[in-house]
């Protein structure tokens, strides 16, 4: 039963994979622009994670005082999906911003990995 209460958790963001989105999208951009847009994207992310990463530790701490002592905060659990699918987008999209960046040469903009946010 736990197993099955703690998969309706919200996700942490080091848990949530991206969706591979193709650096074509980013072909026509120039390094600043590219530069631009991680800087951009970034921000989002941080924003973004954050706001998962505080769900999923609230879920955890519900699922807790649902299975010791009141069953009926159970049903409080569970994350925001579009919020897991558009975090899943923007590590896409800063892996092919990344892919870009090293295609053109950019020395402006060294290849990241998008951190999960703490």
């Amino acid at each position: 039963m736990a197993v099955a209460i703690l998969s309706g958790c919200a996700s942490a963001s080091k848990d949530i994979a991206g969706t591979y989105v193709s650096p074509v999208m980013y072909q026509g951009y120039d390094c600043q622009q590219i530069a631009a847009e991680t800087v951009r994207l970034q921000s989002r992310v941080v924003e973004l994670g954050g706001r998962l990463d505080k769900a999923a530790s609230n879920d955890k701490a519900i699922a807790g005082v649902g299975l010791i002592v009141f069953w009926p905060a159970l049903f409080a659990l569970g994350g925001n999906k579009a919020q897991e699918g558009e975090f899943a987008v923007l590590k896409g999209q800063a892996d092919a911003l990344s892919i870009a960046s090293v295609d053109k040469k950019c020395s402006t903009l060294a290849p990241t990995k998008v951190a999960a946010a703490n």
